[in-house]
């Protein structure tokens, strides 16, 4: 018989009913001790971790670079499973404390930019790339970036949490949040079936944004969902997937902040090109 919970008139936080990932989150916001962070000389300082929320803007810059842009970045580690978003510093920049986070130290004074997709608008705007102008194209793009920030937080923090995270399994919520990763899946294989890219026929900042989610899911990397969700039937995510898994900016891009998995996959701190030379 399942375990039935009755909500308490109140509720209280306990630490030690939050599952794999209690460290990273509590119930108040705010600094918890006072750290700053390290600057380095480029214009750009990133401070992240290779989450799929990370890899979008590690990708970003790798991508502007292999353009041509003078987009040099600093990328730094925030561990979040020791608390490095909650030191003084990094809440100065993101107030939520949640990565990535970004110091723009190109112009007259510093700009703090927070939130993954605001950071993708900003550089993109600030080089004119990967984002059209203006019209029809443009409002597109954006479509689908905003679709990815209202819909991955059902395949993170829901389905993944549940599926592969929670201190027990249990078989609602796992259904729940994977009849909605399912949807999402179909939604994306439906606009893929007559389109290169998520917006249409050029690499934007869509598709930046969704493939660390989805393309790394359709891909077998999250969670160990694969089969569990029958990723290999939609045909077009996957051609997708594998497409942008190719770009060598995105290949880079994946290795920046990330301390765990295959050597030659971490690149815990970049300033500049040379580092990625340790996997040559």
């Amino acid at each position: 018989m399942a375990k039935t919970y009755t909500p308490p008139k109140v509720w209280t936080w306990d630490a030690e009913n939050g599952g794999k990932f209690a460290s990273t989150n509590r119930p108040i916001a705010g600094a918890t001790h006072d750290k700053t962070l390290p600057e380095g000389d480029h214009p750009f300082q990133l401070y992240s971790m290779a989450t799929p929320n990370g890899v979008k803007v590690t990708a970003m810059f790798e991508e502007l670079l292999e353009a041509g842009h003078a987009a040099e970045y600093d990328a730094w580690m925030i561990e979040i499973g020791k608390g490095d978003q909650f030191g003084s510093g990094f809440v100065d920049i993101n107030p939520n404390s949640k990565i990535p986070a970004l110091l723009d130290r190109s112009g007259d004074a510093p700009v703090r930019v927070f939130e993954s997709a605001s950071i993708l608008m900003h550089l993109a705007e600030k080089f004119d790339a990967f984002l059209p102008a203006s019209g029809p194209a443009r409002t597109e793009t954006l479509n689908w970036l905003f679709w990815q920030m209202g819909s991955a937080p059902y395949l993170g923090g829901g389905f993944g949490h549940f599926y592969a995270y929670a201190p027990e399994k249990f078989e609602y919520p796992i259904n729940r949040f994977a009849m909605e990763v399912k949807r999402q899946l179909d939604v994306l294989d439906r606009q893929l079936a007559e389109r290169e890219f998520i917006a249409g026929d050029d690499y934007t900042i869509a598709d930046m944004a969704i493939w660390p989610w989805y393309g790394n899911l359709i891909l077998g990397r999250q969670y160990d969902a694969a089969e569990f969700l029958d990723v290999a039937s939609y045909n077009n995510v996957m051609r997708w997937a594998e497409v942008i898994e190719a770009r060598p900016a995105i290949q880079r891009g994946r290795k920046v902040n990330r301390n765990w998995g295959e050597p030659n996959m971490q690149l815990p701190e970049r300033h500049s090109a040379a580092d990625f030379k340790t996997f040559e």
